[in-house]
Parts: structure tokens; sequence; C-alpha cells
């Protein structure tokens, strides 16, 4: 069976998300077919994003989410219009929030769960966190709470270089995909988990 999955945002921890699970999708060597996936992200790359996503000088100025669609041969399709309403949540076994995006994350936390399954994927420089529908809605004040606007995986530290940077969002990506697949499989699974180092 195969099951549908919106992956909103092909940045740090998305890129590494839909690069692990893409050995699932059916594509190149492999043939689980576990997975289809669509990808949605406005952004388009840029140099400084080729030390830390899934992204090579070639990409620079191209959408993250239409390339991520091209580098895995149409199993992958990509979306670069941005998630603006709950409807383009709809029609998916598993939405998953990598942005770093509050307005998206709020509509998200906020979407009947009887329809809308999810799980937030998160990282700033040292610290990952896992975050699931599944979670004690009174821990999501906490979790929604903060500023407009964007926020680097590499955290408020980074000075853009090549030196210093932070893994917790390929850690967290690798954590939702195992995550993903104990879920899909009807297990146990921890809906709220926070990595720090």
């Amino acid at each position: 069976m195969v099951r549908k999955i919106l992956i909103i945002g092909a940045g740090g921890i998305g890129s590494y998300l839909i690069d692990t699970l893409d050995n699932l999708t059916g594509n190149g060597t492999h043939d689980s077919g576990l997975y289809e996936i669509t990808v949605s992200d406005p952004d388009t790359v840029e140099t400084k994003n080729i030390t830390y996503q899934r992204f090579s000088a070639d990409d620079v100025g191209k959408n993250k989410a239409l390339v991520m669609k091209n580098r895995y041969n149409m199993v992958v399709s990509g979306s670069k219009y941005p998630i603006m309403v709950e409807d383009q949540l709809t029609g998916y076994d598993l939405v998953v929030c990598c942005v770093d995006n509050l307005h998206t994350r709020r509509m998200l936390y906020r979407a009947n769960v009887e329809e809308i399954k999810w799980l937030d994927l998160r990282s700033q420089g040292r610290n990952a966190a896992l975050v699931s529908y599944k979670a004690e809605p009174s821990t999501y004040d906490t979790l929604l709470a903060g500023p407009e606007g964007s926020f680097s995986c590499q955290g408020d530290s980074w000075n853009g270089s090549t030196e210093g940077i932070h893994f917790m969002h390929s850690v967290i990506a690798g954590v939702g995909a195992q995550w993903m697949q104990r879920w899909f499989a009807g297990e146990s699974v921890n809906p709220f988990m926070v990595v720090n180092v």
C-alpha cells in the first residue's frame, strides 16, 4: 500500500528527509514503493544552502521543490507554491512540516486531527525536536510561541561559512523517517521528542 505524504519545506530538514525516504519510494534500484511524496517549498536554492542542505552549485537559483522533483525522477512531485490554507493539507496520509515558518506550524497544529495527521520536525543549532499530532495539546502554546520570520537550522551563531556547521537537521530528519516507518506500521511512537547536543 502506497502512503501519500506531503512534505512542507525542502531545506535543511526536508531535503535530508526526502533523500532518506527516496530509498522507500520505489525509485532507483529499490522497489518497495512505500511512499508517494509531494513536496511544497516556494524558496529557491541559495549558495549558502549548499553547506547544509542536499543541493549542489548547479541548483542555485532553482526552486527547491522542483529540484527535489527532478532529482528523484518524478516519484517526488513538487510544488513551488506555499501552503497557505488547511484545505491544502487534506488528501494525505501524513503531512510533515519541515519549515521554519510559524504561520504554517500554527495552521498544522490547529488542523482537524481526524482528517489531518501531522509530524513537525524542527532544528536550530544544537537542538532538534519532533512533535506529532499525538502530542499533548497543552504544550502547543509554548511550541508555537515566538516571533514571525525564518530561522536557520544552523541557529543564530552560524556565520554562513563551512566552519561550525551543525548537523541536527540531518539527525531530526533521520529520527523523523524512523518515526514515520514505525507509525505507518502501526507500532508505538513517541509523540514528542527533543534532542540536544
